[in-house]
């Protein structure tokens, strides 16, 4: 009998990160690794690591080194944990200078190691070294012409999983993995029961935003074919999954490189009409790039969430040229103002940059004008920071660190002001509620279609009835508790409340 070896994988990021763990996972469950929850119940602690900003770069660090203190207990005799190993998007743009600087970390592996994550683990894990990789320009490795990406042969792109076939054949896969059903559609093993998932719609980004250094290590903007799409979320809806999230760095360009940049619109109603799915969400919209097909099929199909999860980053337009993106306060207000023509209810998020280098007090005011009349549903709000390799980096006037944390926390309270603003708009709106969990302190808490996984804020139901994650409610909001909502369920799956209790 093989030698038990177990794996956990600790995740930090975004969504899209959160889909490659389980990627690996499923490489690493078809090899044989048993995968556990614990970091310290694991031989081999996997950290994927966020490499966006310097807040998450600290956390990524910290994670390597709590991972690490934990392989120090195991040495004392004190747990299991033999090795620490980074993975995701801090180690593919740092490589061998985070092998160096942090040599708490047994190896730091790049998205080319992924398909050969199991022989890499092995190697640590059994005392062997992996050279850490020289980072370079992802961005170099694909054709310049979208039209010729989708043929690139031996480029890694996580979630695409392009490098190499199955590492067994679908029926010898161990229980619970999605088998790779063509050269394109990854392995993946859940690592978790909640009723959401994310399915990566396309890796990379073409856009050259001045204070954004993703597309340097997550590459050129690529689409997964609709078929590949439709497969991981027919395969997500048989392990019990009712809400799909579709994720990449920029949705709005999803099809651009399969000859279609309308194929977001045909793909969506495909998606909602997949059985055991009940709802369909669309995250990371560009706003130069909506378009009145895809407002209408956002708003006006069942099962498709009127979400907008849009990346405004600022309103002044001299800061936003800066920043090499498009529009101003009055452009940004006409595109909400047709969303909600179409449906009144929808949810919008963004992300918004203060203190940019060169923002002005009235490019400030100028963004507050656009927060205060945008009626946003959740605000995120960032202070700005150089990040290496970014074109900003290398700007003039930059603000004081002082004026920056100013500004920051100025538009945050006005922000928490306004999210709280719209949260208690809603109250006596009847909302579609997908329960998340139910828990000790608040009770049954779930989401309504304006509200994403971990950044929206939840929906606290009222009702006399125990509800298992995952289903679907009818709720009239009662009250509101700063973003989150107060709401009393009305029916579930569509039936009365008195019929549910009656069954």
């Amino acid at each position: 009998m093989p030698e038990r070896r177990t794996v956990a994988l600790v995740t930090l990021g975004c969504a899209r990160n959160e889909v490659d763990s389980e990627e690996l996972a499923g490489r690493l469950a078809a090899d044989g690794w048993e995968l556990v929850e614990e970091a310290a119940e694991a031989d081999v602690a996997v950290v994927n690591t966020c490499g966006f900003v310097e807040a998450a770069k600290k956390d990524s660090v910290d994670a390597l080194l709590e991972a690490n203190d934990l392989k120090t207990a195991a040495r004392e005799g004190g747990g299991r944990t033999q090795a620490v190993v980074a993975v995701g998007c801090m180690a593919e743009r740092y490589g061998k200078e985070l092998a160096e600087a942090l040599p708490e970390a047994d190896g730091v592996l790049g998205f080319d190691d992924y398909a050969d994550i199991s022989d890499r683990l092995q190697t640590i894990l059994s005392g062997g070294v992996h050279a850490s990789h020289t980072p370079r320009d992802r961005r170099k490795l694909l054709p310049i012409s979208p039209a010729e990406r989708q043929g690139s042969a031996g480029v890694a792109l996580p979630g695409h999983a392009q490098a190499e076939a199955p590492a067994a054949p679908p029926e010898d896969l161990p229980e619970g993995i999605a088998p790779a059903s063509g050269p394109r559609a990854p392995l993946r093993r859940r690592l978790g029961s909640s009723p959401v998932a994310s399915v990566k719609l396309a890796s990379g980004c073409d856009r050259r935003c001045t204070f954004c250094a993703i597309p340097s290590f997550r590459g050129s903007f690529i689409s997964r074919r609709p078929s590949d799409v439709l497969g991981e979320t027919r395969w997500l809806a048989e392990q019990g999954v009712k809400e799909i999230m579709l994720v990449s760095e920029n949705n709005t360009s999803y099809g651009k490189d399969l000859g279609d940049i309308r194929l977001l619109e045909t793909l969506l109603p495909e998606l909602a009409a997949v059985d055991g799915i009940e709802r369909i969400r669309v995250s990371y919209l560009q706003p130069a790039e909506m378009r009145p097909g895809l407002i209408d099929v956002l708003t006006g199909t069942d099962k498709v969430a009127p979400y907008f999860d849009l990346s405004f980053q600022h309103s002044a337009p001299g800061v936003l040229r800066a920043m090499r993106r498009f529009g101003d306060t009055d452009r940004f207000l006409e595109l909400l103002a047709q969303i909600r023509t179409k449906a009144p209810q929808a949810g919008v998020r963004s992300n918004f940059i203060v203190g940019f280098p060169g923002e002005s007090e009235g490019d400030l005011a100028e963004l507050e004008r656009f927060l205060t009349e945008a009626r946003l549903d959740a605000i995120g709000v960032f202070g700005y920071s150089d990040e290496d390799g970014t074109e900003a980096a290398s700007y003039e006037n930059k603000l004081d660190p002082d004026e920056v944390a100013e500004r920051l926390a100025q538009v945050s309270r006005l922000a928490e002001e306004l999210s709280a603003q719209r949260a208690e708009e809603r109250i006596g709106e009847t909302v579609r509620v997908l329960v998340d969990r139910d828990d000790d302190e608040d009770g049954l808490v779930g989401r309504a279609a304006h509200q994403a996984p971990e950044t929206d804020g939840v929906t606290l139901l009222s009702t006399g009835q125990e509800l298992s994650p995952g289903r679907m409610v009818e709720a009239k909001v009662v009250a509101s508790e700063g973003v989150d909502l107060v709401a009393e369920v009305l029916s579930v799956d569509g039936a009365s409340c008195t019929e549910e209790a009656a069954r």
